[in-house]
């Protein structure tokens, strides 16, 4: 038996992406006087900080890549298509879907081979209530499967999973990983 609450929700979205969806739930559940938490009150010092994190700093190269990749995550994730892009050279690589950020490196590497950049970033206007960007080191062992050099997360808001051994694993990858600055849009190195 379907739930008539659950169907008048859908009935009222604009679209059926994530965002709309978890909005229009947290109508239903603030009109019962439960309010949703920013989902890393309690998390802030998992949060990426600003620069490079871990111990190599990008290349040239890497930094070229998610300057112009920068711009296109960002109207993607607006769009609330995906967070993650994979760049090689300054070319879009691939693009995050439904499929999640592994899946998406996974097939960056097989189609451009070793050397990809990938750009995560949240959304503009990210509701820090859902869907927040996460990498962890499930996130570092993709990329160096795929071969990819490199990782651009925006500061203050991407989760990191277990930060020290995230850390441990990029070192070990010789993985760059950095933190935008969402003012200023670029990378303070």
């Amino acid at each position: 038996v379907p739930d008539l609450k659950l169907m008048s929700v859908l009935r009222r979205l604009q679209s059926r992406s994530t965002d709309s969806l978890l909005s229009a739930i947290a109508d239903v559940f603030r009109e019962h006087s439960i309010e949703f938490l920013d989902s890393t009150t309690f998390l802030q010092p998992l949060l990426a900080g600003l620069g490079t994190i871990g111990a190599r700093e990008p290349s040239d190269a890497e930094c070229n890549d998610f300057l112009f990749g920068y711009h296109m995550a960002d109207v993607i994730a607006g769009l609330d298509v995906g967070q993650t892009l994979v760049l090689k050279e300054q070319a879009v690589v691939a693009v995050e879907a439904m499929e999640g950020t592994d899946a998406v490196i996974t097939r960056a590497g097989r189609l451009a081979g070793p050397g990809t950049r990938v750009v995560k970033v949240a959304k503009p206007n990210q509701d820090m209530r859902f869907d927040v960007p996460v990498v962890g080191v499930s996130t570092i062992r993709t990329m160096r499967e795929a071969g990819a050099s490199a990782l651009s997360v925006d500061a203050g808001k991407t989760l990191i999973i277990d930060v020290k051994a995230f850390v441990q694993a990029a070192d070990e990858a010789d993985i760059a990983v950095v933190g935008r600055n969402l003012d200023k849009s670029d990378m303070s190195r």
